[in-house]
C-alpha cells in the first residue's frame, strides 16, 4: 500500500500472512525493505538472509528478489529511490 510518492522517492507498507508466497516482480528503481515485524528469509541470487523486528536490505534495481519462509506474519516499509514506477 502506498503512503507517499514524490519525484524522486515513494513510500509504503508491505505485508504478506505466515506461510504465503511473495510473487514479486523486480522493479525498476533502488528499493529499501525495514521490517516492523514478523520473521521470513530474504532471497535474492547473491543472498538469502534471515529477517525480523529491525531488519533493514537494500535491493538494486531490477535485481529478483522475493520474501521466503514467512513463519510470522511480516510487515515491512518499503522506500523506492526514484518513486516505484517512474523508471518504467
Amino acid at each position: 500500500m502506498e503512503q507517499l510518492k514524490t519525484g524522486d522517492l515513494s513510500f509504503g507498507t508491505y505485508s504478506l500472512p505466515a506461510g504465503t508466497k511473495d510473487a514479486q516482480s523486480p522493479h525498476t528503481e533502488d528499493e529499501i525493505y525495514f521490517i516492523v515485524s514478523g520473521q521470513a528469509t530474504f532471497w535474492t541470487p547473491a543472498r538469502t538472509v534471515p529477517v525480523g523486528p529491525g531488519s533493514a536490505v537494500f535491493v538494486p534495481a531490477h535485481e529478483p528478489h522475493r520474501f521466503t519462509d514467512i513463519a510470522e506474519d511480516l510487515t515491512a516499509l518499503v522506500f523506492f529511490g526514484p518513486a516505484e514506477g517512474s523508471r518504467a
